[in-house]
């Protein structure tokens, strides 16, 4: 004998088994729930990581840079004029115009170079994986005395706060959004986020 049972709200459906059990087989209704949940909850966790992704800590050895002889004063990247306030990333991990919290002050990352990228300070110095695994960020000064003062007053490891473009906003002031961090910012965009005419 042969028991169906057919539900129109949840179009579920009672038929024996060949081998004498009994089991319930979900129709199209709680299939399309299913999808429906799972399209949810992915969106859900998308939106939230890119919530989290605006403003995160980084450690780091941090170094210092200044104007030199023969140097010039722009950065390698862009052209931009350096001034105090600025610092060199590895655009790869920290995007160009992030904002770069340290303990004492606030820099924005417009700069790069190979000692930045490839990490030799931190891989060089660091007394165990913690510090050698450090990302390197390179802090801008107008003086070598600035930036020799500075490193003297500030342990070569930190833990420091980056605020990449677009982050909503909080303690931190945050530049405008000039567009994708993965295409190049022209130095144009650069100065009007920092304030500065070329």
């Amino acid at each position: 004998m042969q028991l169906r049972f057919l539900y129109r709200d949840d179009c579920l459906t009672l038929a024996p088994d060949p081998f004498g059990r009994d089991r319930i087989f979900a129709g199209r209704n709680n299939r399309r729930s299913m999808k429906g949940l799972i399209t949810a909850v992915g969106l859900v966790l998308l939106f939230a990581c890119q919530t989290f992704a605006d403003e995160h800590s980084a450690f780091a050895r941090i170094t210092v840079y200044w104007h030199r002889e023969g140097s010039g004063e722009h950065a390698s990247w862009n052209g931009a004029r350096l001034r105090t306030g600025h610092c060199a990333v590895d655009p790869k991990k920290i995007p160009y115009a992030s904002k770069v919290v340290f303990p004492d002050a606030t820099c924005v990352a417009i700069d790069s170079g190979p000692g930045v990228v490839s990490r030799k300070a931190a891989r060089s110095c660091g007394r165990n994986a913690a510090e050698r695994n450090a990302l390197v960020i390179d802090r801008f000064f107008d003086t070598k005395q600035e930036a020799l003062t500075w490193a003297k007053a500030h342990p070569h490891f930190m833990t420091v706060q980056i605020v990449t473009p677009g982050a909503k906003e909080g303690k931190v002031e945050i530049a405008e959004d000039p567009g994708s961090s993965r295409r190049p910012i022209l130095p144009a965009t650069v100065a009007s986020i920092l304030g500065t005419a070329e």
